[in-house]
């Protein structure tokens, strides 16, 4: 099959898919609409598919030769923008907006399921099996774990897996690649500190819990400066603090939340014990307590050199190595695609979307986010093209 040709005689139908889909977003959690569909595209092109994590979808497509199995995720939730785009598609649902476009992870991946369908079933088939995985709620409680923990990696065993995410700085055309470390794990932090009350005219007769919490402020800033090597990128963010209870009342409780970031579980776990350690020693410096409570987030996204030497070989056959961009730093923002990494080699790479000529710079997780529609082209060829190179590796 002509795999580039295929794709242009399909594309109308991808946009149109597209453009369903980021009429009528849904929440995570409440995708039940889209996985309507998409259960209706999978069943019309004769691919099997099953209900996972409540509101996605795993469908499946078998070889006639024995082979590995490769899968591919696309996530297919949205947020709680209200967007202020004036195009025909523009979202129906009130505060409901595609604004990190997956709405394009999802056509993309269906586009991508019906062409290898079609490969599947011809004689020459393909060898071994694709599983596509419809993913809910990225956004919220990360569904991709939900998804690896009812076994969608399982029957048959995923040994590749495959994910893309649009991206409004790069311009279509081009795709972003990064070997090693990609995305970084989160964890939620909650500090409380408990001093002792007193009239703020008699503060010796207190333990002034406000003045202990700047202590822990000030000296948590340290780990980062003092005890991780500047070569590895580790952020401690305190984004909400509250205590006392008036004006002129030392207080005796304060409590702090954040965010931790880290680029690998060692990493991960030793700011985590320093965290404790400097909350204990600075409370019990002055003479009050303090605890510390750690909720794991996503996992550190962490790429298989193999995986992304596949992805860059065929991204240079399909656009030319001019239009690979290799990146250079991590992010520390988060993505779930990682408990599928957790579960067997793969990749994650970012697939440009942007268009200035056309306007299209506005970027993900804003109001007036769009991408060019070029980019569903390119993200179905290059997936083939990627799923083929690992089932015949």
């Amino acid at each position: 099959m002509d795999i580039q040709k295929r794709v242009d005689e399909i594309y109308r139908e991808l946009v149109d898919i597209r453009r369903d889909f980021h009429k009528n977003p849904e929440l995570s959690q409440n995708e039940f609409r889209t996985q309507k569909k998409i259960r209706e595209y999978l069943t019309k092109w004769n691919i099997e598919n099953y209900v996972c994590a409540n509101t996605g979808v795993v469908g499946i497509i078998r070889g006639k030769k024995h082979g590995r199995c490769v899968g591919l995720r696309g996530d297919i939730d949205a947020l709680p923008i209200c967007e202020k785009n004036e195009s025909e598609y523009c979202s129906v649902n009130g505060g409901v907006m595609h604004a990190c476009g997956h709405d394009a992870h999802a056509t993309i991946l269906l586009g991508v399921g019906k062409i290898l369908k079609e490969m599947a079933d011809s004689e020459e088939s393909i060898k071994g099996n694709v599983k596509l995985f419809f993913q809910p709620a990225e956004e919220t409680i990360g569904g991709g774990k939900r998804m690896v923990e009812e076994g969608c990696m399982q029957n048959p065993d995923v040994e590749y897996v495959l994910g893309l995410h649009v991206m409004p700085y790069i311009d279509a055309g081009k795709v972003e690649l990064k070997y090693g470390k990609l995305n970084a794990s989160t964890d939620s932090i909650k500090i409380v500190l408990n001093g002792k009350q007193a009239h703020g005219a008699y503060p010796d007769k207190g333990i002034d819990a406000i003045a202990m919490a700047g202590s822990v402020i000030t000296s948590l800033q340290t780990i980062v400066s003092r005890n991780i090597s500047p070569l590895n990128s580790v952020v401690i963010s305190l984004g909400k603090i509250s205590g006392g209870v008036k004006d002129n009342v030392v207080a005796d409780e304060v409590e702090m939340s954040g965010t931790l970031r880290a680029l690998d579980d060692n990493t991960r776990n030793f700011v985590k014990q320093r965290i404790e350690n400097v909350v204990n020693s600075t409370a019990a410096a002055f003479s009050g307590e303090g605890t510390v409570d750690f909720y794991d987030g996503y996992q550190a996204l962490i790429n298989n050199d193999e995986v992304v030497d596949i992805v860059n070989e065929n991204a240079e056959k399909v656009l030319g190595s001019e239009n690979i961009i290799y990146k250079e730093f991590p992010s520390l923002g988060a993505e779930d695609f990682s408990y599928f990494l957790d579960a067997s080699k793969g990749a994650f790479f970012h697939l440009g979307c942007g268009n200035s000529s056309k306007g299209i710079t506005s970027a993900i997780h804003t109001d007036t986010f769009d991408i060019d529609e070029e980019c569903l082209k390119i993200g179905v060829v290059l997936q083939v093209n990627n799923v083929l190179s690992l089932l015949e590796k």
